[in-house]
This record gives structure tokens, C-alpha cells and sequence, in this order.
């Protein structure tokens, strides 16, 4: 019998969305990852695959697709998130100083790690494979951290998305290291930084000054198509394009800031703030969307057999130590004891795979085991879980024992005079 028919097909992705959907639900209640969940079921789909025979697929060019719309649609989202205020800057500020460190740290201590224990990994490839191990994975954090405090939440999302931000530079710049053709130096990178940011402003300005004119209903994704435009046109000239998506995102989020004095005159703020409300709406459905898919594919390609090789298992345990050893000592400097569960929420995921495999084809080495990447995200994820699910009990616990010496005060009655008597 043909499995792979139009509506097998349009039956199967219909259903994982709705898979997705109660997973999300669950992961509200229970505070485990709805990501752990999807791949969970992609590891499902191969023995479906398997039991019916299906033939090898090629999932790697969709994966491929699927990571970078969904690290797009999940930068800017987060962004659309963000609001830049005057108050806000000293939190802004110590979450990229935190991200920055942690980043830097943690792959270099995972490089000296994957130096010493894979075989035939020069130090070079060592610090390409340890930089998507050291990146926190936002579409994880971000929906899972919104059951926290205020402050604790903004930092997680500053955090993530600098987190993103700066390891997919950092990447890139490594991956230029490896041909001496395309290898730019320090001042050179930086030059190209700035001018991706002068770009990103100009050409948030003008998308939202032109859109803004727009009187068809149909222009949503005619945005996120020029985005996406923009975006791969970026990547062609060797420019930080996800900057791009970040910046569009801060400047159409906090339109007010951005226009001010004279620029104001041509802002018209309720149709921008429409446009803005609409954006917000349908850039969380497409990161839902491709985030299912892309996990889902994920789990259908791993090897799962590798998740119980000693080799893979100890590495990935000591890369996994020295990530939160690091974490503790920058969130006392910086945060002070208040450090839970801020401590424990550092999961590896989208980034994390997508970027691993944008590694180029010169610097990959057979002697690594892909289960180290698997391994990394499933405990963290599981480390981030257990952390979200004792501190919601504690806080549950201090709320009711603020409530019974509340209940405890009032029931409380002033003695009478003769009482006193």
C-alpha cells in the first residue's frame, strides 16, 4: 500500500499541528518543553516509517528551510516583545553583558572538551562544533519562561534572543576563519556590523513608512516575504541579516522612540500600531508552524541508538556541567543570590541543530557523534523543566502561607473591655 499519497500526506501534517497544539497546552500545565515533545514524535515516525516501508527521504534541504523561516519568525517575534525604555536599559544592558560571557565561555570550555575527547578535532573545529552547543535556544525559553515574575521573564527573553543573536555571528565569523579566501579580520567584521545595522534602520524606516500607505487587507505577508527577502539578499553580501530582522522588529515595536521630534510628523501611529497588532499575531502562528515541523523532522532523523554510547553520554555530560558552573558564577556577579530558576534555564534547540548543520563541508569531521547534540538538548530541556516545576510549587507555597497569615491577621479580634477586665 502507498503511504506517501497527497492525502496520507495532507492527513499527517494536518494532525501534527494539532499534536502540536495539545502539546503546548500540556507543556502550560506541565512545564515540559513542547520541543522535547515533538521530537519525541519524530522519533515515533521512523519506526512508522520503518513498519511501512518507506524509502530513505532526504529531510536535510527542508530542515534546512524550516531552521532559518523559523529562526526568523522567532527573533522577531521575540523582538516585537521587547520594549526599549529608559528604565529598561541597565536590564537590557546586563542581559547581552550575561549572554556575551556565557556564550564566549561556554564554548570555549566546550571546545577544550570536545578537543581532548573527539578524535582527529583540531581546535579550530573544535570552537565551530562548541558554538551551537553554547546557545540558548529562545524558542524554548520563550514560551516556557511566561509563568515567571516580570523581571525574571524580560531577562530570559533579552537573554535568548542575544544569546541567538551573537552565537550565529560568532559562528559565521568562525565559519569565515576556515577559508582564508573569505576570512575577514576583526576591524573588517566589525565594519560589516555597522553597516548591517545603518541597513537594517534605513530599511525599517522606509518598510514601515511605505506599509504604513498600504490600504489593501492583503500586506502581512507581503512583509514577512520582504523580510525574508532581505534577510537572504543579506546573507549573499555577507551581512549579519538576522540583525536586520531584530532591528525591524525593536524599531516597529517601539515606533514612538524611533520617531521622534521632525520623523514624527510622518508616522501615523494607529495604522503603524494596527499593522504592528497584526504582525505580532501572525509571526507567533508561523513560528508555531515551523517550529512543530522543524522538531518533528528533527526527531525523525536522529540516530536515537546514540543517546546510550558511553563516549557520547560523557562528553555531553561534561559539556553540559561546565555550561551551568559558568552560568552560576556570571549570575552571582551580575544578578545577585536571587538566581532561580534563572540558574537552570539555559536549554540548547533550534539554534543549536540548525546551525550544526550549516557547519561547511570542510569541517566535518566523521569522529563526531551527532547523539552529543541530542544529548545536550534533552537534559537541558529536562534541567530547565525540573527548575520551572519547583519553583511554581514554591511559589505556590509561599503564596499560601501569605494567605493563611492573612487569613490569620483578619480572624484576629481586639478584646472587648470587660474581656480585658
Amino acid at each position: 500500500m502507498e503511504i506517501l499519497t497527497s492525502y496520507n500526506l495532507i492527513a499527517g501534517v494536518s494532525l501534527i499541528i494539532i499534536l502540536s497544539f495539545l502539546f503546548n497546552e500540556i507543556s502550560k500545565k506541565t512545564n515540559v518543553p513542547s520541543v522535547l515533545m515533538l521530537i519525541v514524535l519524530g522519533i515515533l515516525l521512523q519506526y512508522v516509517f520503518e513498519f511501512f516501508n518507506v524509502g530513505n527521504i532526504n529531510f536535510f534541504p527542508i530542515l534546512e528551510v524550516l531552521g532559518i523561516v523559523g529562526l526568523i519568525m522567532i527573533v522577531l517575534e521575540a523582538a516585537l516583545e521587547l520594549e526599549l525604555k529608559r528604565d529598561k536599559l541597565i536590564p537590557i544592558l546586563k542581559s547581552f553583558v550575561i549572554a556575551l560571557i556565557g556564550l564566549v565561555a561556554s564554548a570555549w570550555v566546550a571546545a577544550i572538551i570536545l578537543f581532548n575527547f573527539v578524535p582527529n578535532m583540531s581546535m579550530q573545529s573544535a570552537w565551530l562544533y562548541a558554538t551551537p552547543l553554547s546557545i540558548l535556544s529562545s524558542a524554548i525559553i520563550i514560551p516556557s519562561v511566561s509563568g515567571l515574575g516580570g523581571t525574571k521573564k524580560e531577562f530570559h527573553i533579552y537573554e535568548s534572543t542575544f544569546s541567538d543573536i551573537l552565537g550565529i555571528i560568532m559562528f559565521y565569523f568562525l565559519t569565515g576563519k576556515l577559508n582564508t579566501a573569505n576570512d575577514t579580520g576583526v576591524f573588517e567584521f566589525s565594519g560589516t556590523l555597522v553597516l548591517t545595522i545603518l541597513v537594517s534602520l534605513i530599511a525599517s524606516y522606509g518598510i514601515i513608512l511605505v506599509f504604513q500607505r498600504i490600504k489593501s487587507q492583503v500586506k502581512l505577508f507581503l512583509l514577512i516575504a520582504i523580510l525574508l527577502l532581505l534577510y537572504a539578499v543579506g546573507k549573499q553580501m555577507h551581512l549579519s541579516s538576522l540583525i536586520i530582522i531584530l532591528i525591524f522588529g525593536l524599531v516597529i515595536a517601539n515606533m514612538r522612540l524611533f520617531f521622534r521630534g521632525k520623523l514624527s510628523r510622518f508616522l501615523h501611529y494607529e495604522k503603524t500600531h494596527q499593522i504592528y497588532h497584526e504582525l505580532h499575531t501572525i509571526t507567533a502562528e508561523t513560528a508555531f508552524v515551523v517550529r512543530t515541523f522543524f522538531f518533528v523532522i528533527f526527531g525523525v532523523t536522529i540516530a536515537v541508538a546514540s543517546l546510550f554510547d558511553a563516549t557520547v553520554a560523557g562528553i555531553s555530560s561534561l559539556i553540559i556541567i561546565s555550561i551551568y558552573l559558568i552560568r552560576f558564577v556570571l549570575l552571582r556577579i551580575f544578578v545577585g543570590k536571587d538566581i532561580l530558576p534563572q540558574l537552570f534555564i539555559a536549554p540548547r534547540g533550534l539554534i543549536t541543530v540548525l546551525l550544526f548543520y550549516a557547519i561547511p563541508e570542510e569541517a566535518i569531521l566523521e569522529s563526531f557523534e551527532p547523539g552529543i547534540l541530542l544529548f545536550v538538548i534533552i537534559v537541558t530541556s529536562l534541567i530547565m523543566t525540573s527548575a520551572l516545576i519547583f519553583d511554581k510549587r514554591r511559589s505556590l507555597k509561599a503564596l499560601n502561607v501569605a494567605n493563611e497569615r492573612k487569613v490569620g491577621t483578619m480572624s484576629w479580634k481586639a478584646p472587648t473591655v470587660n474581656e480585658m477586665k
